[in-house]
């Protein structure tokens, strides 16, 4: 009897959707991304319940005949390519034939399109027909398919292209029921159609959720004015714009100037031949050219637009086009590199000296992990260590946000950041010691619309924690108040890490009495602690601020009391105590 099985064409197309189909941006990436190839000027996407119940694409493109429409829900059927040469010199979004048969593998799926003109008279090649012009007398065809099966196939009115995806991962509930949040997955749709409306900056963008419009791009005539769409000017004037061009290869950079550092990745783009990807080399490129100039806790903002001759890189790498492949890696790397540098320069906190190095009219630099420094031309390293005393209790920094305290046990190293996010951490969720000040101007906060989004649906817990804050329209929260430990906050980072710390950890609701669970174990996946732990990490000592042994005694002590004193909220470390035996055992007596 034997074990192998040839699996059914049917069960074929549900795995190959696993791959293709993570979540519902997943199809919206697949559906806008066809759009684009049919040289589409207005692309339209609607979704209902974040892309679970309602998945709506249209587009004004070339569209498809009878026959093609059929055929394209087949799988391996594409336009794009048609022999391995192709393969190698790719120059639309897709490629694969996979898309639309995976999606209708798992959805109850809908398309109505008809040509734009006749065959050999496509959008370029007749200058008298526009893209999305209908002919007189072509007729549509409308062709309905469930859990890839075809059931319906006739003639209706259409132009251009209009694909309805409904009931997405019906037939999969296992898939379906590890979907996240609609917050969460609406976020990552806003992503995706933002990525698209970058790179395709000359087409029209339209999105709407659940009914409501999240916005509208008129086509642009360049990325700067695309950005100014998305982001607004006060985003666009924290970035440094250049152009380059290098041995077949341009690109075109917007990178944040040295004063408008981030707290987190969520504003890092990468494109490449107007496909948005993610790649370590170029990400790490950009950030080698930082080295030096910002605080290792900050990241840049940049958005790069790469171009390379076609044959020079490898898109079918990941089966959702996600990453790429250079021919020439390194070469790419010096070229970004070379490029943000070049950026850079163009802000007036770059530094261009090196430590031991003058140059005319300037002063020796001191690269440190918190920026460039001008010095004297004295001796840079102190012959003492700083050392603090408070009566008996010696402190001594370490540098980054590390003192030592010598104590009756051993020595006990301490950071105070971490020690006092926690202290602070547990204050907020225990609302001790936490007052709020009414902001004499209220503070408006403009954000990403996804962060905006996701803010909108947790404004309870913001005013919980002592954060009175309001939905203020056009993607912007108002703050009227926050708690007196973030007098000191920059408001504005803030709110971003709350979102995208939302975002990045999906609430699982926790049982209030949770029974069974190892000693030491938090339900840090509750919304009120991860809103918690962001305000904790922004109203903490931070590593430019050095504290004296009084403050340094009072955290110890506060420490001590707290429930967890061993780690922050984020899972690292408060302290680490080395006793004298250890000592003695390093020292070898």
């Amino acid at each position: 009897m034997p074990v192998i099985n040839i699996l059914s064409v049917s069960l074929r197309n549900k795995i190959a959707a696993g791959e293709v189909v993570e979540r519902p941006a997943s199809v919206v990436k697949e559906l806008v991304e066809n759009a684009i190839d049919a040289s589409s000027t207005r692309i339209s996407v609607e979704t209902v319940r974040a892309g679970k119940k309602l998945i709506y694409v249209s587009d004004n493109g070339t569209g498809m005949d009878r026959e093609d429409a059929v055929r394209a829900f087949e799988r391996y059927a594409t336009s794009k390519i048609r022999d391995e040469q192709d393969l190698s010199n790719l120059k639309t979004m897709g490629f694969r034939g996979e898309a639309l048969s995976s999606v209708a593998a798992v959805s109850k799926m809908t398309m109505k399109t008809a040509l734009s003109a006749p065959p050999g008279l496509r959008p370029g090649v007749n200058p008298d027909l526009r893209s999305g012009e209908t002919n007189a007398g072509i007729t549509g065809t409308l062709v309905e398919i469930a859990g890839g099966e075809i059931t319906a196939t006739k003639d209706c009115a259409a132009s251009g292209t209009v694909i309805e995806v409904r009931e997405l991962f019906f037939n999969t509930p296992a898939r379906r029921k590890f979907l996240k949040s609609d917050a969460t997955e609406n976020y990552h749709i806003i992503d995706t159609v933002t990525r698209e409306a970058l790179s395709h900056y000359k087409i029209m963008f339209v999105l709407r959720m659940d009914g409501s419009e999240v916005f509208s791009l008129p086509a642009a005539s360049s990325l700067h004015e695309r950005l100014l769409q998305l982001y607004g000017k006060d985003f666009i004037d924290g970035l440094i714009e250049s152009g380059f061009g290098h041995a077949g290869m341009s690109v075109s950079l917007f990178a944040s100037r040295l004063e408008h550092m981030k707290n987190n990745r969520s504003m890092q783009f990468i494109f490449v031949n107007g496909r948005p990807v993610k790649d370590q080399s170029v990400g790490y490129a950009v950030y080698k050219a930082y080295e030096g100039m910002v605080p290792k806790e900050k990241h840049p903002v940049f958005f790069v637009f790469l171009d390379v001759d076609a044959g020079q890189v490898d898109f079918n790498v990941h089966p959702s086009k996600r990453e790429v492949r250079f021919s020439q890696k390194n070469g790419v790397f010096d070229f970004i590199y070379n490029a943000v540098r070049e950026v850079l320069k163009k802000d007036t906190g770059f530094c261009s000296v090196r430590k031991g190095e003058e140059e005319t009219g300037t002063h020796p630099i001191l690269e440190t992990n918190m920026g460039c420094v001008p010095v004297s031309s004295g001796n840079l390293i102190s012959e003492e260590p700083d050392r603090f005393f408070t009566g008996y209790l010696p402190v001594i920094y370490l540098g980054d946000t590390f003192v030592a305290v010598p104590t009756k046990e051993g020595l006990v190293l301490l950071d105070y950041h971490a020690a006092h996010e926690r202290v602070n951490y547990e204050r907020f969720l225990k609302r001790m010691d936490v007052r709020s000040h009414r902001l004499l101007f209220p503070r408006q906060v403009k954000l990403p619309r996804g962060e905006y989004a996701v803010l909108i649906e947790h404004l309870h817990v913001l005013n919980e924690e002592g954060l009175d804050a309001g939905d203020f329209g056009h993607d912007t929260i108002i703050v009227r108040s926050i708690p007196e430990l973030l007098m000191d906050a920059d408001i504005a980072a803030l709110m971003s890490d709350i979102a995208s710390s939302l975002l990045k950890n999906p609430v699982t609701r926790v049982p209030k009495n949770l029974s069974g669970a190892p000693a030491g174990l938090e339900p840090v996946d509750s919304e009120r602690r991860i809103v918690a732990a962001r305000m904790a990490c922004h109203s903490s000592i931070r590593g430019k601020e050095v504290p004296d042994a009084v403050r340094v005694a009072e955290l110890l002590k506060s420490l001590d009391a707290a429930e967890n004193p061993h780690s922050c909220p984020h899972g690292r470390p408060t302290r680490i105590t080395i006793s004298v035996d250890e000592l003695r055992k390093m020292f070898k007596k």
